[in-house]
């Protein structure tokens, strides 16, 4: 398996630090509204990268942060008049909901800045001791970019030419040692959350923040770091200076990052009138089709989403779900086991699946892993027929749904779900009735009735219907 490593602008053989274990950090949101689609991205490609990793049989320590303290966090609690708790917890609720609706699944572990300020107030002791961060007399602690040989290293970014671009920032009577220090601790200011420090009464910079999560709950060392490829730098620069700095060893193996998303071609921004958040294009669209729409790309393409292509999406896993239902009238009607000749349409199929693993082995490219979804598509249709065994039925189902399932979308519709929940209730009340259990199959009737279901008990056996 190869992954692109942004650290070596080159695609590296994977090789886990601890064998059959991957652990991995995401940098999540932070949370002072609805999530946008540019969040989404992240989300379902890393989680994606995930199913693949346990597929193949890893175990994933997967964690990924909410922000829950920062100026926006702040600003929008002034404005409603409420505290940043009170929104920070209103909107990691609202991303958890919309996260579930993408089927992005939860984390392993989802830390909460908040929740882990001893650890930052720990780290930054121990860069101040180590040399590699300084207090100033208003509390702010600084870290020391100069004092980190490796500084850029991430970004490919050159140290001078970056201090040229910083020289316009410094400001007279500024403490600060050099214009390319960046902020530890803060202090606080009027009307803001604080906690207490050695240093003064503040908060934690963004970037610490990460980097005491990550260490806290994957250790020092950790196999993938991932994120959006606007968090490169300063964010994930900076997450390495400290973190190598504080613990005197590499902080990750292997830098993934995501490419932008642009609507119509253009960068997405509340000013241009383009901003939409999940809620948004769940108004108009199955989140399902947006899922397949961002992994119809390759993650680290810059990637367009327009009403056109997302129709295109919508048009494509129709054809993948309609292939599935098929599949699945064909296996109520089929019988047999496999024949000989059956064998070898299964080993045919076969070479689909090694196609879809091929692509996202080579640096998870789902563009072709749903190309390779496509041609098993085509061929169960041509060679799945009404004369198929039941075995090769559901065999050739099982390979679709398995694929279906790395990527995170549901092969049948949400009808089919419906009929499976229902059967399956339907199943219950009948062996309720032959156990003479009638209180329970009047409740499970009922139960269904309330969910708006009617069963019908005619000759054929019992129907149901929507009411």
């Amino acid at each position: 398996m190869k992954i692109y490593n942004t650290l070596t602008k080159q695609k590296e053989e994977f090789v886990p630090i601890r064998e059959g274990k991957v652990s991995m950090y995401v940098c999540g949101p932070t949370v002072y509204n609805y999530i946008h689609i540019g969040n989404a991205r992240p989300m379902i490609m890393f989680d994606t990268v995930r199913r693949y990793f346990e597929y193949k049989g890893y175990d994933v320590n997967y964690v990924s942060n909410f922000t829950d303290v920062d100026d926006k966090i702040i600003k929008k609690a002034n404005e409603e008049g409420v505290s940043a708790e009170e929104i920070s917890k209103r909107y990691i609720e609202e991303t958890k909901k919309d996260m579930e609706a993408l089927h992005v699944r939860p984390a392993s572990v989802h830390p909460l800045a908040t929740q882990e300020i001893d650890g930052m107030i720990q780290m930054i002791e121990t860069l101040i001791d180590k040399g590699f961060a300084y207090p100033v007399s208003d509390g702010t602690v600084y870290f020391a970019v100069r004092k980190f040989g490796e500084y850029g290293k991430l970004s490919h970014k050159d140290i001078d030419d970056l201090e040229g671009g910083h020289r316009n920032i410094n400001v007279a009577g500024d403490e600060k040692r050099d214009p390319l220090d960046f902020v530890l601790w803060k202090p606080k200011k009027d009307g803001e959350p604080y906690w207490e420090s050695p240093w003064c009464q503040g908060r934690p910079g963004w970037h610490i923040e990460c980097s005491v999560m990550s260490k806290r709950y994957l250790g020092d060392t950790i196999d993938i770091h991932a994120g959006g490829e606007d968090l490169i730098f300063p964010h994930h620069e900076n997450e390495i200076a400290q973190s190598e700095a504080a613990n005197g060893a590499e902080f990750a193996h292997y830098w993934m990052h995501n490419g932008f998303l642009n609507i119509d071609n253009k960068k997405m921004s509340k000013s241009l009138g383009n901003f939409f958040t999940v809620r948004d294009i769940q108004e108009k669209y199955d989140l399902q089709v947006l899922r397949f729409f961002m992994l119809s790309a390759h993650y680290r393409s810059p990637l367009n989403f327009s009403a056109e292509l997302m129709a295109s999406a919508k048009s494509g896993l129709e054809r993948i779900r309609t292939a599935g239902d098929r599949l699945l009238e064909l296996k109520e009607q089929a019988s047999g086991q496999l024949t000989e000749e059956e064998q070898n349409l299964l080993q045919g199929a076969a070479e689909y699946i090694k196609k879809f693993e091929a692509a996202m082995e080579d640096d998870f490219n789902t563009a072709d892993a749903v190309s390779a979804i496509f041609e098993l598509v085509k061929y169960a249709n041509t060679h799945v027929t009404d004369q198929s065994s039941k075995e090769l039925v559901e065999k050739i189902y099982q390979m679709m749904q398995n694929l279906m399932n790395i990527l995170g979308v549901d092969l049948t519709t949400e009808e089919d779900d419906l009929d499976a929940h229902v059967q399956e209730m339907i199943a219950k009340r009948q062996q309720a009735r032959k156990d003479k259990d009638f209180a329970l199959a009047d409740q499970i009737r009922d139960q269904l009735l309330a969910e708006g279901i009617q069963l019908l008990d005619t000759r054929e056996g019992v129907k149901w219907k929507k009411v």
